[in-house]
């Protein structure tokens, strides 16, 4: 089954590919399906607001709980993440209930994932280049990955090696790593060059302060 409107289809007629995720019954460990702020418009009949309007991202921070959480840091670790797969579907993410707003994002559904190695959808970075904001820890984690001696295409070659079913990606997928993780690092450098390095990278690694009355009691 193949329709125009699919990103990857069968050669002829058959594609492999299976990726599954076992996660705790709904019973167990409740959670909720929030729409992405950044949805992708899915018909030729208009354009979401993001799509038209580089600003979109002073409305999001406005509205809870973008607007006084890690979430809006956390949608940027996701579209990163969608960009260097290639993954234009993210209509929506998942988090457990019990963790609140603060929770980590469940990235469900990335079966568009790693579909043309050769073009490069810049538009998934919306949430970086427009909210022109990166956690510490994801920002060195990425250059680190850009230092040839941990380059990323070969630590996910090095790492995807141990599959049973190896090997998982081509050459020209890995490769495309590289590239778009270059690409994130300029759209970062970009948004330090205009608001500065204090603005744009978020200090996620700074422990929380006791509160008072626990360091009077930790002090005697």
């Amino acid at each position: 089954m193949c329709k125009t409107e699919y990103a990857v289809c069968g050669n002829p007629h058959l594609l492999e590919g299976s990726l599954s995720a076992f996660l705790p019954s709904l019973n167990l460990a409740p959670r909720l399906s929030i729409p992405n702020p950044w949805i992708r418009s899915y018909s030729f009949d208009g354009k979401e607001e993001w799509e038209v309007n580089p600003l979109y991202c002073n409305t999001v921070r406005e509205i809870h709980p973008y607007s006084n959480s890690n979430r809006l840091l956390n949608i940027v670790d996701m579209a990163i993440f969608d960009f260097l797969i290639g993954n234009m579907d993210r209509h929506h993410y998942e988090m457990f209930t019990k963790f609140g707003d603060d929770g980590f994002l469940l990235h469900l559904d990335n079966a568009r994932g790693f579909g043309r190695h050769s073009h490069d959808e810049i538009s998934i970075l919306a949430p970086l280049s427009q909210c022109c904001i990166i956690k510490r820890t994801t920002f060195l984690r990425l250059q680190l990955l850009a230092e040839p001696e941990y380059r990323l295409s070969d630590m996910m070659r090095e790492s995807l090696l141990q599959d049973l079913l190896a090997p998982i990606l081509t050459e020209p997928h890995l490769l495309a790593l590289d590239r778009r993780l270059q690409l994130v690092l300029a759209a970062v450098r970009k948004c330090i060059d205009a608001y500065g390095e204090a603005a744009v990278v978020a200090n996620d690694t700074a422990q929380p302060q006791a509160p008072v009355s626990d360091r009077v009691r930790l002090g005697t």
